[in-house]
């Protein structure tokens, strides 16, 4: 079986204004990656539906999902937060990128891709219940997660984020749901400056001072995200697939390189075919400076694939 690789022009729509570095060209530096490093047509291409608002519902409050959907202009720019705004097409973008993560997870489900990397935008992992935050207005991993746990009957799901900013909305999410086991590194002290619970015990949260290189974030993983993820025994990964952690990106201060993120793939495979019979739904989330954010999500798509 192949790897379902998803996207929708929808989500070029969406931008927030000139130089936001959470812009529709990081789509596209994607997208030409992949064709220059000849990949592309290796993928099984599916297109998003758009989320209902049911489906937003698994993880969002009645009054969040109604906020943001009136917040959308007829044109211009409504604000969020400092960081986060929309435009028109703003909303069907966020439609998309939470409709994509559930058509990755039926798609894996049912036998039809062995693995899913959704590369859509308006990415997801600060989105609380309740709140929009930090680029992000439905919390795209969270809800397919749930979704898999709901319509599946899944009863112990893997969520591990890799972005250099704490995954605040999905710890919000699940904080106090044990089927789910959130692990994650990040830069700290760092936006989004949310305190985590070092007690909850089925959040795995790991704190990492700026300048924390490629090996430093291994042994992390290896000495504390594989143990308890094994422990665990995870049905399904999810992965939130920020690549902000890469020493050419200046949202933050790591030194990751795609070797790292290849690496990290690996080993969350390993994990998953011991448990889950190989069932990985990955989402893209940061990643700013354009090259090494596609040389990172190639690295990470070879090893999905098997390449």
């Amino acid at each position: 079986m192949s790897t379902a690789y998803i996207s929708h022009l929808d989500c070029l729509q969406h931008e927030m204004g000139q130089h936001h570095p959470e812009c529709p060209e990081r789509l596209q530096a994607i997208e030409d990656q992949l064709i220059l490093s000849r990949i592309d047509y290796f993928f099984t291409r599916i297109s998003p539906p758009l989320a209902t608002e049911d489906q937003l519902a698994l993880i969002h409050t009645q009054e969040h999902i109604q906020r943001i959907k009136a917040l959308s202009p007829k044109e211009g720019y409504s604000s969020i937060d400092g960081d986060t705004n929309m435009n028109p097409h703003t909303w069907n973008a966020a439609l998309r990128s939470a409709g994509g993560a559930i058509a990755a997870v039926d798609a894996v489900m049912r036998g039809e891709v062995k693995n899913a990397f959704t590369c859509l935008r308006p990415p997801g992992h600060h989105a609380e219940p309740d709140q929009a935050m930090g680029f992000c207005f439905f919390n795209n991993i969270a809800i397919a997660a749930k979704h898999a746990m709901e319509q599946y009957g899944l009863e112990r799901v893997a969520i591990v984020d890799f972005d250099v900013h704490h995954g605040n909305g999905t710890e919000a999410a699940f904080k106090d749901d044990p089927r789910v086991l959130m692990c994650s590194y990040f830069q700290h002290p760092f936006y989004p400056y949310t305190k985590t619970n070092p007690n909850l015990p089925n959040m795995l949260n790991v704190p990492l001072p700026a300048y924390s290189a490629g090996q430093a974030v291994r042994e992390v993983i290896e000495l504390q995200w594989l143990p308890r993820l094994r422990e665990f025994k995870p049905q399904f990964i999810f992965i939130s697939a920020g690549f902000d952690a890469h020493r050419e990106d200046d949202m933050g201060q790591m030194g990751l390189v795609e070797a790292d993120y290849a690496w990290m793939t690996r080993q969350l495979m390993i994990i998953a075919k011991e448990t889950a019979e190989g069932r990985i739904v990955s989402c893209l989330e940061g990643g700013y400076n354009l090259s090494a954010l596609a040389r990172s999500v190639v690295a990470h798509l070879k090893e999905l694939a098997d390449l």
